[in-house]
């Protein structure tokens, strides 16, 4: 009986025979298959030569794009020289309408036809209620909420009034003034052809970076011979030159002048002479001689009256 048992599990049916070898043959083919995959389906081609020169290609078209970028900066640079302060900025637009005022006595409705938003106007009303005082113009940049732009506006219309004279018997006397020395001194004059970066930096709204930019346009030109054309530097506000132009001088210092009987029109370049200025005046001088006097250039069809003025004071018809 034992035997027959054994005989019995050992045995398989011929259905169970065949799922058997299905399950054998397929586990062969799909251990199998990555193996045959590639002889049926060639891997794709890649022309190394192609993607060279592709990549080649995008690295100039980088370069020459960094180029035009930084050419347009420059050429936007140099547009700056050539426009007044005024035009350079948009400032925040400016609503209000200005006229001289009392900051410690204005109304809301003053304030409001300033153009000072209300809740700006409401923290002037707590400062005030609390026993603040403006004792200068200057003050009311101070305000919480006031924007720069908006302060320096209405900065110049400020009028502080004196305060009220006190009454005194006719018997008072009045001690004899004693001389105090001012607290502070008066702000410095500096020569704008010879002041380095440290003495801009001390006038009011200059940090170091337009500092640098003011001594670069400086020495482009050859020195100034005008303190308006400290406006003329790039990325300087109109707002700032108008605070420091008082303490600006130009001193004795001449300017670096160009011979326009034997410059070339490489060596005519200048931030106020654009290239096709300096080969005009290049080709007139070539048809008709050496130039009598700086009043000739004027007859240069590209040179009028207002571009005379501003480039005579660097150029000369005398020798080195």
């Amino acid at each position: 009986m034992p035997a027959n048992n054994n005989h019995h599990y050992l045995n398989f049916t011929k259905r169970e025979r065949r799922g058997i070898t299905s399950i054998i043959v397929f586990i062969i083919i799909v251990s199998v298959l990555p193996f045959l995959y590639p002889l049926f389906i060639p891997a794709k081609k890649y022309d190394k030569e192609a993607f060279k020169k592709q990549l080649a290609q995008l690295q100039i078209n980088a370069a020459d794009s960094f180029k035009k970028r930084n050419n347009k900066y420059e050429a936007d640079e140099n547009n700056y020289y050539q426009q007044p302060a005024a035009m350079r900025y948009k400032e925040a637009s400016f609503t209000g309408t200005l006229f001289y005022f009392n900051p410690n006595t204005l109304d809301d409705a003053g304030w409001q036809k300033l153009g000072v938003r209300a809740k700006t106007i409401q923290t002037i009303r707590n400062y005030l209620a609390k026993g603040g005082h403006f004792k200068q113009p200057g003050d009311i940049a101070k305000i919480w909420g006031l924007s720069a732009n908006d302060a320096n506006r209405l900065i110049p219309y400020v009028q502080i009034a004196a305060p009220a004279s006190i009454h005194r018997p006719a018997d008072f006397t009045v001690a004899p003034a004693i001389s105090i020395p001012a607290k502070y001194p008066a702000p410095a004059i500096i020569d704008i052809n010879l002041a380095d970066t440290t003495a801009y930096i001390a006038l009011p709204g200059i940090g170091s970076k337009l500092a640098l930019r003011i001594i670069n346009f400086r020495e482009k030109l050859g020195g100034f011979y005008s303190t308006s054309q400290v406006a003329e530097t790039f990325g300087l506000p109109d707002s700032v030159y108008q605070k420091i132009k008082n303490r600006l001088a130009t001193g004795n210092t001449p300017v670096k002048k160009i011979n326009i009987n034997t410059a070339t029109a490489e060596q005519l370049k200048h931030p106020y002479i654009k290239y096709n200025v300096a080969n005009a005046i290049v080709q007139y001088r070539s048809q008709h001689g050496p130039f009598a006097s700086l009043q000739a250039l004027k007859q240069v069809v590209l040179i009028n009256e207002e571009l005379y003025q501003k480039i005579s004071p660097y150029l000369t018809i005398d020798a080195e």
